[in-house]
């Protein structure tokens, strides 16, 4: 069994990424901007937003935060986005989910600037995404395929079942697993009604477990040798830990892990993955790489 290390292979690639930017900058291009737009006081987002930033300083990319109290009004978010998308020197940017229930994210998420959506939440990237043109990826599903590259993970005419259906993970994931460049996978997608889930694993070669629910993938779900990436991050209940609770996966971790040829560890797997796919998305913006 390999472990598949997220943390050591998205610190390789910031520093490649600041490696270019040091280029850009010295044949005088511009810096590439990020900014992110962050509503209340959500943990996990906190925190999410912390590690966007010190990415940022990693890659030498500029950052901003722009912060709002959670009583904002759907408007004044909107207009915000509209002064995003008008600033010349912000090269993508973020609204941070979730939003309060009071605001539709929807709605939030059509008003970027698909040429500056660095989440790839945009319908249009979302859609081009979908016929294999080239677009921002969202981050966790890229940061997914990243690693399955960097790992050499033979994934062409593989059976692969994803857990879990969401437009951020599930949806995407197979989208990309289904490409003919890299993917090129047999894509079974399960979800909370399935009623076929478990036989469907036992004969996965990949595993991609995106259901939100800890320890759900057992160990009499995985066949021997198959490779398991666990995009599950839930607080559980810790009391030896001084924050009082720790990141919990999608996977029974430590029945699941021998039988496994690849698997990626919660956390330090998929997670310093998604932010490091974040910095592909905004290098990609500062070069004009998809859209003029």
């Amino acid at each position: 069994m390999q472990l598949i290390d997220g943390k050591a292979t998205a610190t390789a690639i910031k520093a490649e990424i600041a490696e270019e930017v040091k280029e850009i900058v010295a044949r005088g291009g511009k810096q590439p901007h990020l900014a992110a737009v962050l509503v209340g006081h959500d943990g996990g987002s906190e925190t999410y937003v912390k590690n966007k930033v010190l990415a940022c300083e990693a890659c030498g990319f500029k950052s901003t935060l722009i912060r709002y109290e959670d009583d904002i009004t759907e408007e004044e978010l909107l207009q915000c986005v509209d002064r995003l998308n008008k600033n010349g020197d912000i090269d993508g940017f973020i609204v941070q989910l979730p939003l309060p229930k009071h605001i539709d994210e929807q709605k939030i998420i059509e008003a970027i600037d698909y040429r500056k959506d660095v989440d790839g939440f945009h319908p249009i990237n979302v859609g081009r995404m979908a016929i294999g043109l080239p677009c921002f990826i969202s981050a966790t599903p890229l940061g997914i395929i990243t690693l399955l590259k960097r790992y050499n993970i033979e994934t062409s005419g593989k059976k692969c079942v994803i857990l879990g259906r969401s437009n951020i993970v599930g949806k995407p994931m197979a989208q990309l697993m289904m490409q003919k460049q890299y993917g090129d996978a047999t894509v079974t997608v399960c979800h909370s009604r399935s009623k076929t889930l478990k036989e469907e694993c036992r004969e996965a070669d990949i595993i991609i477990a995106a259901i939100g629910q800890p320890d759900f993938v057992t160990a009499d779900m995985v066949k021997e040798g198959a490779v398991i990436v666990d995009v599950g991050t839930t607080r559980v209940p810790d009391a030896t830990r001084k924050s009082g609770f720790r990141l919990n996966g999608d996977v029974k971790f430590d029945e699941v892990a021998p039988k496994c040829s690849y698997i990626t560890p919660v956390p330090g797997g998929v997670g310093p993955m998604t932010i490091c796919s974040l910095m592909k998305n905004t290098l990609a913006a500062g070069k004009k790489e998809y859209y003029k």
